[in-house]
């Protein structure tokens, strides 16, 4: 409590000093249930809302500074069962280039596929830890971030997580890239059933925008390759590889998309990626309902159907709310 009254203090001194004071709110509402026991995955529910804001200034239109917590609510818990999540970052940004310093929000900054960055990190792990860095051309752009994860000391283990991500266009074509590196080790006191692990993923994809060939708002195909590396030092005999074909199509029209995603080849390990993909085969199909669309508030349901190995049929129920205001 001294804390929260010590920041709520000091960021209005923050603000009543900023040449240009700037603020945003944001609620995230959050229902997803997951009916996975036919798949053998984990089944869970989470409902609940995550309300975070952020405070600060812009200087000479590119500098940014950002302070304010983010604070995870599930429905049926006690109100202080998930700790508040700092925020407060550095922003700098022009037309070409966008640089983050700092803990900073995920959403709408980090966009991987499910196969490489599972969606319950948005739930749980909703800031970036570390640095983001984008550079943008007129046919395309590359990015990446690092998000560090722990410290290592005698109970915890050092870890952290990498990405890379770019899109280029020529047309209607497009070529995008996705690279994940994640690093998970010992604790200082080198127990001795806990060994380092690296994890490697990566998505190559070559697609199309399909607007002018069929009558949608928006719609594409891709397919491409996803592949993963993954060692246990002292444990297996060097990296363990495999590779598998990955699909997408999209199509949406007014409030109504359809996504398929289609996986085929060797199953997958990645430790920070759906799990889903360890199968060898799989195949999701989400019906998307975009019920509101305003300018400061979106809702989306999505009724997602999982087929695993050809014979599993599982489904889930995603809901998500998102209202934000500010300057």
């Amino acid at each position: 409590m001294r804390f929260m009254i010590f920041l709520f203090l000091f960021l209005s001194s923050l603000i009543s000093l900023a040449q240009k004071p700037e603020y945003q709110v944001q609620f995230y509402g959050i229902g997803d249930n997951r009916e996975f026991a036919r798949s053998k995955n984990y089944s869970q529910t989470i409902l609940g809302e995550r309300t975070s804001f952020e405070l600060g200034t812009t200087l000479e239109d590119h500098h940014r500074f950002r302070i304010g917590l983010s604070h995870l609510f599930e429905f049926g818990s006690e109100v202080d069962e998930q700790k508040p999540k700092l925020t407060a970052y550095y922003n700098y940004h022009d037309p070409e280039k966008a640089f983050y310093f700092g803990s900073f929000p995920r959403m709408d900054l980090i966009d991987f596929p499910l196969a490489l960055l599972t969606d319950t990190l948005l739930y749980y792990r909703p800031n970036i830890e570390g640095l983001y860095g984008r550079y943008s051309w007129s046919w395309g752009h590359q990015s990446g971030f690092v998000d560090w994860t722990g410290r290592q000391t005698d109970t915890r283990r050092e870890a952290f997580l990498a990405g890379f991500s770019g899109d280029m266009r020529l047309g209607p074509f497009f070529f995008q890239n996705y690279l994940t590196l994640y690093h998970y080790a010992e604790t200082a006191l080198e127990e001795e059933n806990i060994h380092i692990k690296d994890n490697m993923g990566m998505v190559l994809y070559l697609g199309t925008d399909l607007e002018k060939v069929l009558p949608l708002t928006k719609t594409y195909l891709k397919i491409g390759i996803l592949g993963s590396s993954i060692r246990e030092r002292s444990v297996t005999d060097g990296f363990e590889n495999a590779l598998s074909f990955k699909g997408e199509f999209y199509g949406e029209s007014r409030q109504f998309a359809l996504h398929a995603t289609l996986h085929q080849g060797k199953g997958h390990e990645l430790m920070n990626g759906d799990r889903f993909y360890r199968a060898d085969s799989y195949f999701r199909t989400d019906l998307i309902w975009k019920f509101i669309q305003a300018e400061h508030i979106q809702g989306q349901f999505n009724l997602s159907f999982h087929l695993v190995d050809g014979r599993s049929l599982d489904q889930s129920q995603q809901l998500s709310l998102v209202y934000r205001f500010g300057n």
